[in-house]
């Protein structure tokens, strides 16, 4: 009998967006690791005399208004999302978990506190809420990453204490809490393994929205500074060429495009092989 971690692998394999996905995901992950090998220009060399080139042999992707070269650049600017993700999605997703957590297991005045607080962030606008907070503490990719860290974890709360307290009256438990077992013991045999494949699924689909959301704000000028290379602040300074030079914006917002679509083709596959029962519900209704 097959056991339940290879179900869940034979399932993903199955599903066909989910693999192209992630694909692409790790051709975007070799890209940003070999960087330096793979980029056929300096990202930040200065050339005047090559400005707002077209596509051509020399610069597959034409160069931007200083003469750079975009290809290299959208190149260098793969690492610079995919850092931003994993940074925020690692931050957000420890700080949710630890909390909804305290706010399932406890329950009561503390759980009432964390969740009011909870509802207090998931009434603003998520993209407005980043933005008032990174226009608060100033330009950089470093506060951006705090301003979408702050907005971050609320949804990661939520769901874990979902399972939390949908598992903590289970009879296992209470065998457990019986047998004079630590809250902590609890937590970490009995519940937080029950709370991995949610999260998988959420910190897989964050990905894509703080790709999305670091490149908004960097497109406003909240984030990447110059002459740093960041999709976001690359579509906003094409933007003053878009009908001499289409180009400077195209290929970026192709990059933030395809990136965020991969990850969410992989969450979709996530989900349906972790979940299969949620693919039941999709299909009766």
């Amino acid at each position: 009998m097959e056991s339940r971690l290879a179900v869940i692998f034979k399932q993903f394999l199955e599903h066909k967006i989910a693999m192209v996905g992630a694909l692409i995901i790790l051709f975007l992950a070799f890209i940003a690791i070999f960087a330096p090998y793979i980029a056929p220009h300096d990202p930040i060399e200065i050339n005047l005399k090559e400005r707002l080139l077209s596509p051509n042999g020399e610069y597959p992707l034409g160069t931007d208004n200083l003469g750079r070269c975009v290809l290299s650049r959208i190149i260098y600017g793969t690492r610079v999302s995919l850092r931003i993700g994993i940074m925020v999605v690692g931050i957000t997703s420890a700080v949710g978990i630890a909390l909804g957590m305290m706010a399932g297991y406890y329950g009561r005045t503390l759980g009432e506190i964390i969740m009011r607080i909870v509802d207090i962030m998931l009434a603003f606008p998520g993209i407005i809420l980043a933005l008032a907070i990174a226009g608060a503490l100033g330009p950089g990719l470093f506060n951006v990453m705090i301003a979408l860290a702050i907005i971050g974890w609320t949804g990661y709360a939520r769901v874990v204490r979902g399972v939390v307290l949908s598992i903590k009256e289970r009879e296992f438990v209470e065998s457990a809490r019986s047998l004079g077992a630590s809250d902590f013991y609890i937590i970490s045999r009995h519940i937080l393994p029950s709370c991995v494949a949610p999260v998988i699924v959420l910190a897989t689909l964050g990905m894509a929205n703080v790709i999305l959301a670091a490149a908004a704000l960097s497109f406003l000028g909240l984030g990447a500074q110059p002459p740093t290379p960041e999709w976001g602040s690359m579509l906003n300074g094409g933007r003053a060429f878009m009908r001499t030079a289409p180009h400077l914006t195209t290929f970026p917002g192709l990059a933030i495009m395809v990136t965020v679509l991969a990850f969410n083709f992989l969450g979709d596959g996530l989900r349906d092989a972790l979940d299969p029962r949620l693919k039941e519900k999709v299909i009766e209704r």
